[in-house]
């Protein structure tokens, strides 16, 4: 008999790294997300490119993670992250004391 507590497996959520490069790559996103994915998504491609159509479809990102549950933020000038439904992003203050 050992002392370690049951556990009910759980399926792993993966982290996935990819880059924005056109406006048709939002859908990708979209099925990632709907796969129980972490997407980490590198924006500045399309920033150079078009920074309106950038714009459009991390709006269109942003609505998609709020209707299902997610959650989106931006990590520094060049990347957003975007998460399924039961992952929320914290965005409290650090407390360096």
């Amino acid at each position: 008999m050992t002392d370690r507590p049951t556990t009910t497996q759980k399926a792993p959520v993966y982290l996935k790294a990819l880059t924005l490069r056109d406006v048709s790559d939002a859908q990708g996103v979209k099925e990632d997300i709907k796969k129980h994915m972490i997407v980490i998504l590198r924006v500045t491609p399309l920033a150079q490119k078009d920074v309106e159509e950038l714009r459009k479809v991390v709006e269109e990102l942003y609505s998609y993670a709020q209707s299902v549950g997610g959650d989106i933020a931006r990590l520094g000038e060049e990347r957003i992250v975007i998460t399924p439904p039961g992952v929320k992003i914290w965005r409290g203050a650090y407390d360096l004391k």
